[in-house]
């Protein structure tokens, strides 16, 4: 896959990155963009894809050499993030993954790591996040699941959580959950716990929603009814869950803000291509600015935004503080991504709405990615109160 190496890239990482766009060929081969919506419009998975990026060897980096990983670090799992995506083909369970293994590298012991991360690189270990609740939304302050210790040095849950995906396709979920008693405070840094739950434990109830994105992926409600772990279960310590969490944010930010961009430039080429050979008048529509402009700001805007992502995957890898590019590259890659998928549906008129042309199919998970796994509103806030000192709203 052709790919301009964006200059934020470090010279270490540039050669990484180029690996892993020609890597991807090969994972579009096996599962094409044709196959993904298909699957997803017969309501079905698409086990090609996973597959192929296991025999691509894609989830070990990430990981560290030192542990028999292919390292890259967030650089590299950004890379596989938007290559993907630039196919057609993302994998929302890649993310979350990779997401939940790097709470694990943090503040797992070493069983944990052998576990819930080497195990991960095979792709024998597949996780889904437990965070979102009905009542509480993305404010786990207010989430009512609670984990309280047994006679036997485990814990019980009971719970609910929803929006959750791939749960189905998941043996594990890292699932949040209230350790404090009732009436006790609760902050960052207490009144938390972390769990690594495996999803086949009794008491466990998945429920599927009917929400159409047009991805072989699905959403679930996670039902906990007594649910009894072990207390190798919990990841880190006991009350500082909502912390450990919040310190690997960052990385997800970095790898939706991937997914975006590349979706969006997915769309963009299409609308090139489209703009190029459609002439019902003569000359190629693509001819006239009112078609060009739209198009000619999506790709600058994008290119923006993955300026910034990778920036923010270089400073996040190198252990600096990237909370405000993470951030700011989420925002912008979600924004610029929507306008360039509104460009796309624009420039092929009616044509869009066609299932066959694959433009509109394009636009559900683009625009649940300005809300997902965090609004645009909220990255504003950070922005605001975090990078420009304003006061807290």
């Amino acid at each position: 896959m052709t790919i301009g190496i964006s200059p934020t890239v470090h010279p270490d990482s540039a050669e990484l990155v180029r690996s892993v766009f020609d890597a991807v060929d090969g994972v579009a081969a096996a599962c094409p963009r044709t196959l993904y919506v298909q699957r997803a419009r017969d309501k079905q998975h698409a086990p090609e894809l996973w597959d192929a990026i296991v025999a691509a060897d894609l989830l070990a980096i990430g990981v560290p050499e030192s542990m028999g990983g292919a390292g890259g670090g967030l650089t590299g799992c950004v890379a596989v993030m938007e290559s993907l995506s630039r196919a057609g083909i993302p994998p929302l369970q890649y993310s979350l993954t990779t997401f939940s293994r790097e709470a694990v590298l943090r503040y797992g012991t070493a069983d944990q790591i052998r576990d819930h991360v080497l195990t991960t690189m095979t792709g024998e270990r597949r996780f889904c996040l437990g965070v979102t609740e009905p009542e509480a939304g993305t404010n786990s302050f207010a989430a009512r699941t609670t984990a309280v210790r047994t006679a036997s040095g485990g814990y019980r849950i009971n719970g609910q959580k929803v929006y959750i995906s791939a749960a189905d396709e998941s043996d594990h979920i890292l699932l949040l959950a209230r350790t404090a008693g009732p009436g006790e405070e609760v902050g960052r840094r207490r009144g938390f716990g972390l769990f690594a739950v495996d999803l086949s434990t009794p008491g466990i109830e998945l429920r599927r929603l009917d929400i159409e994105w047009h991805a072989p992926e699905y959403q679930f409600e996670v039902f906990l009814d007594d649910v009894d772990v072990p207390p190798n279960a919990l990841i880190g310590v006991e009350g500082q869950g909502f912390d450990h969490l919040l310190s690997v944010l960052n990385q997800e930010r970095v790898v939706i803000a991937a997914w975006a961009l590349g979706l969006g430039e997915y769309a963009l080429q299409k609308a090139v291509e489209y703009a190029r050979t459609r002439a019902p008048f003569g000359q190629p529509i693509g001819s006239h600015q009112a078609v060009q402009h739209p198009l000619a700001l999506a790709k600058a805007e994008m290119e923006a935004a993955r300026q910034v992502m990778y920036s923010a995957a270089a400073a996040y890898d190198s252990g600096q503080d990237a909370g405000a590019q993470a951030n700011m590259a989420k925002l912008l890659a979600a924004r610029a991504a929507l306008s360039a998928c509104e460009a796309a549906i624009q420039v092929h008129g009616g044509s869009a709405f066609v299932f066959e042309t694959d433009v509109v199919t394009l636009w559900p998970m683009i625009r649940i990615l300005q809300i997902a796994p965090i609004n645009n509103e909220s990255v504003l806030n950070y922005i605001g109160e975090r990078v420009l000192g304003l006061p807290r709203s």
